[in-house]
């Protein structure tokens, strides 16, 4: 069964929504159940660092929740830049300013959130997200199109 363009569109603007949604729910959390989120993230990794640390370094564990909050902002905003590319393709500067957009909106929201509030900073770290995404997407597209010419060629 092949899928028609129009209805590939769709699916990558569904895509987009659903992610938009998700990052939604994570901002609207408040903060004690944001840092529960990220706190079990962070004991993960310290078992692991546990596992494999050969000098016995000691790791602030607070520190380590900081990194893993400010990078679940990259990370989800990546994915944002790639799944908003895959949605228009044609216009990367129009789908980093749709990620810039919404990261602004998030914060924004996250200054109704109980416990949480808007912060430049997320701001940045979420674009940058968004336009290593895009530039990922970009990327893997002229792989994909190289390919595709190499094989029809």
């Amino acid at each position: 069964m092949r899928i028609s363009a129009d209805k590939k569109i769709l699916i990558s603007w569904i895509m987009v929504m659903l992610w938009m949604a998700l990052i939604f729910n994570l901002s609207a959390q408040v903060r004690e159940e944001s840092n529960q989120l990220s706190t079990g993230i962070t004991v993960i990794i310290e078992k692991i660092i546990e596992k494999v640390n050969l000098f016995d370094i000691k790791f602030d564990i607070k520190t380590i929740n900081h990194i893993v909050r400010k990078n679940a902002h990259f990370f989800i905003y990546l994915i944002l830049g790639i799944l908003v590319m895959n949605a228009i393709r044609k216009s990367k500067y129009l789908a980093l300013s749709i990620c810039i957009f919404y990261a602004m909106s998030d914060e924004l929201h996250q200054a109704f959130v109980p416990g949480r509030g808007p912060g430049i900073k997320d701001v940045l770290i979420d674009s940058a997200g968004a336009y290593i995404g895009v530039l990922i997407f970009i990327l893997i597209m002229k792989k994909v199109i190289k390919n595709e010419r190499i094989l029809y060629e």
